[in-house]
């Protein structure tokens, strides 16, 4: 197995400031000054922005002053580094008024019993406070900034987030200050309720308790337990994809999950990140129930699918940086999040390819940058669903490797994952026989000896061929189950009340804002795509000469018909190419960032904007090039309402439209790329056959209802009335009611292909949804 970090033998102490109690954890350092990010944030213009770093140094605590403008000071000497233990009372900014800071041992568990024990009631955790404060009867703020009674230095939490006031009957209430990410009370979204002891109030990372005359703060550090209990999924026929799957995972365990085809691997890694609650069964986060609080604990998940979820046409810092925007605050600064995004880079390893195009990034420094994407959030649980799939063993290892030092710097990672090459770095094994049942559960070193096979290919091998051996039941009866997970079992945390259902989580606040980052990103990674933009620039330059050659100086009986089709023909396929495959090639990327908070209705019209931009453009390009100069109504006369060209340009640009709305429906329709290519040759060959330029469509029933869903019938008629196409080409071909030269005509004409778009709109929402977590199906 990898090598794990020695833990400290220094206590635990409680660093008093004020009226705040917080208790330090020798894992970790924490740093003094006025910057809101640090641990011990002291507002006073006396202390520096980074004053000094209290930390353990070979078993005991240290401070070390980080060349402070005014010093440190202990017993009215100023200090540089000093061993601190429990009764050091240190002085920051000023020897005889400065903000005071006093160590004390933390009280004996016979002391504190009556306290955790209630505490561990209410919150479903073991873990004590991370601060502790007086309770004034007056309204307090919390938020971000500085200038709040209580600062959460939390990049998910707004600047003014909430407010926790007292009512004139001596209890509290929280009220939500129209914050980005939302208040929640007992794991539910609130935006004014009242607080009584027994509730836990969510903000960001952070967790709050009333108990007494106290407020109790718990800061979710990454140091959280996951336990498992009796997950069950089945599906319509009663077959169980999960059956009765129960472990513990410790925190900041690096947790293989493997198994053979079908074994149930990605339909548990769904249950376990809520995206898929199980239909039976429990996932305790820290001692909450996942499901009932999916609202508040999502934003303390990252989950990165097997699939890129990046634009891979952006360079890594710029696709950052967009998601940066997306899932922060939008009152949260530009240099903040920029400062965000390169603690990130440097974490992962990826500061000399952050300026490249993620295309042109190997396989494994793709999934670097997907999972510096989910650590954007600081994230406490983290899964990946087969990160290594396709990479040789040199990356495999790599990316292994990295899993191994994120949980070995305080997170929790799940890995599902069809390799064993790197199962040593893994702290326990999940193997699934299949019909989803567990056939191991513990150290991956001692799975193949439980097994009694000598290679990893004979054992998954006896999975596929040795059917009727019960491989959940052998586990279930062995040492190590009693030692691994019936043992390992956390007694059961914070119970949900049984009277409040689980709700999918708010909609997202800041709506004009999201659409305004997605319209952005969306046009920069079109802008990069060059094979995008030369058949962007091409086609409507093609098709439009095309029409000129067959309209020549007018429009006559031999040619306007053709000429006119051709211009259906090259706006359907200019809309329809630009949009058919934009929704499934990011389909993964749709799937995770709805989970965390994007709005569907902002993703679909970011895509709407952004593309129907282009294809306007396109189309009155096509427009010009085939008709400039043409004179369209060669017999006399004028348009219905605009002149000719206006009308027929008009008329183009509404069908490019809508067959680009008609392309995002296909896009949310199928489940393959490669089939959208095939399907944008059938539309067009269905939008030239029922158009009305080939047959006479309102002579025969049913046939000309049908047409009737065409956008092509419409627009065709729309420069049919505008022509007077009847007048060109007399027959009984042009003598369709709806190619009249009227202005009523006219305008149904193009009022059928406004309603069309707004039909295809409604439907790719409704397919929108088909494909995101259950959770957020609302």
């Amino acid at each position: 197995m990898g090598q794990r970090p020695v833990a400290s033998t220094a206590p635990h102490l409680v660093l008093e400031t004020g009226d705040i109690s917080q208790e330090m954890s020798p894992s970790r350092e924490y740093h003094v000054g006025r910057d809101p990010a640090g641990e011990i944030v002291l507002d006073d213009p006396r202390v520096s922005w980074h004053h000094a770093v209290l930390h353990t140094d070979d078993g005991h605590w240290t401070l070390d002053d980080t060349e402070s403008t005014n010093g440190t000071w202990t017993g009215g000497q100023r200090v540089h580094h000093l061993d601190v233990g429990p009764g050091t009372t240190l002085r920051f900014g000023n020897p005889d008024d400065g903000p005071t800071a006093t160590l004390r041992a933390v009280p004996t568990p016979t002391a504190v019993a009556p306290t955790t024990s209630g505490l561990t009631s209410i919150t479903g955790s073991t873990r004590a406070p991370t601060t502790v404060r007086h309770l004034p009867a007056r309204i307090i703020r919390i938020g971000r900034a500085t200038d709040n009674d209580l600062v959460v230095p939390d990049l998910s939490v707004s600047r003014h987030h909430a407010e926790l006031r007292a009512t004139p009957d001596g209890r509290y209430e929280i009220v939500d200050l129209d914050s980005h990410n939302g208040t929640y009370l007992n794991g539910q979204p609130v935006q004014q309720a009242q607080v009584g002891t027994s509730d836990l109030v969510g903000i960001g990372h952070a967790m709050f308790c009333l108990v007494g005359d106290e407020l109790q703060e718990f800061v979710d550090t990454g140091d959280i337990d996951l336990d498992v209990e009796d997950l069950v999924v089945t599906v319509a026929d009663d077959r169980r994809l999960l059956d009765g799957i129960t472990f513990p995972v410790a925190q900041d365990f690096l947790v293989a999950v493997a198994g053979s085809s079908g074994s149930g691997k990605s339909t548990l890694l769904n249950a376990l990140t809520g995206l898929r609650p199980a239909d039976q069964g429990t996932v305790s986060y820290d001692g909450r129930d996942l499901y009932h609080d999916y609202a508040e604990l999502r934003s303390r998940i990252g989950v990165v699918p097997q699939d890129d979820i990046l634009h891979t046409q952006l360079t890594v810092r710029r696709a950052l940086g967009y998601a940066a925007e997306l899932r922060f605050p939008g009152d949260t600064a530009g240099a903040e999040r920029a400062a965000r995004v390169e603690e990130v880079i440097g974490e992962l390893g990826l500061g000399k390819s952050a300026d490249q195009v993620i295309a042109n990034l190997s396989g494994g420094q793709r999934k670097r940058v997907s999972v510096a994407l989910e650590l954007l959030t600081k994230p406490s649980l983290l899964f990946l669903d087969e990160p290594t799939s396709g990479l040789d063993p040199g990356m495999d290892r790599s990316v292994m490797q990295m899993l191994r030092e994120l949980a070995d710097d305080g997170r929790t990672v799940v890995v599902v994952t069809h390799s064993v090459l790197s199962l040593d770095l893994c702290d326990r094994l999940l193997l699934l026989a299949p019909g989803g049942r567990i056939a191991y559960y513990g150290p991956p070193a001692e799975a193949l000896e439980f097994f009694g096979y000598s290679h990893w290919p004979e054992a998954f091998e006896a999975f596929e061929n040795d059917t009727g051996r019960d491989w959940a039941g052998e586990y279930r009866d062995s040492t190590a189950h009693r030692r691994y997970i019936a043992s390992a079992m956390h007694p059961p945390g914070r119970a949900a009340p049984p009277t409040t259902p689980p709700v999918a989580p708010p909609p997202p606040q800041g709506w004009w804002s999201q659409l305004g980052t997605l319209v952005r990103r969306y046009s920069t990674a079109l802008a990069t795509d060059r094979t995008f933009l030369a058949v962007m620039i091409a086609l409507p330059f093609v098709m439009g000469a095309m029409a000129r050659a067959l309209a020549g100086g007018k429009l006559t009986a031999s040619g306007a018909t053709s000429a006119l089709l051709i211009l259906c023909v090259g706006a359907v396929l200019t809309g329809a190419a630009n949009a058919v495959r934009e929704l499934v090639k990011e389909r993964a990327i749709y799937q995770r960032e709805r989970a965390v908070g994007l709005s569907r209705s902002a993703y679909l019209c970011s895509k709407i904007v952004v593309l129907g931009t282009v294809t306007v453009i396109q189309s009155v390009v096509l427009t010009l090039v085939a008709l400039i100069g043409v004179r369209l109504r060669p017999q006399g006369g004028s348009g219905v309402l605009l002149p000719p060209l206006a009308e027929i340009t008009t008329a183009v640009a509404l069908l490019s439209f809508t067959a680009m709305m008609l392309g995002l429906v296909i896009s949310a329709l199928v489940r393959r790329e490669e089939v959208t290519m095939p399907l944008l040759v059938l539309l067009a060959i269905v939008q030239v056959v029922f158009c009305g330029a080939l047959l006479a469509l309102y002579s025969v029933p049913v046939v000309n209802q049908l047409s009737w869903l065409v956008p092509s019938r419409w627009a065709f008629a729309a420069m049919s009335a505008t022509v007077d196409m009847h007048r060109i080409v007399p027959g009984k071909l042009t003598a369709d009611p709806f190619f009249a030269h009227r202005t009523g005509t006219w305008l149904l004409d193009l009022g059928a292909l406004v309603a069309l778009s707004v039909v295809f709109g409604i439907v790719v929402v409704r397919l929108l949804r088909r494909h995101e977590p259950a959770v957020m199906r609302r």
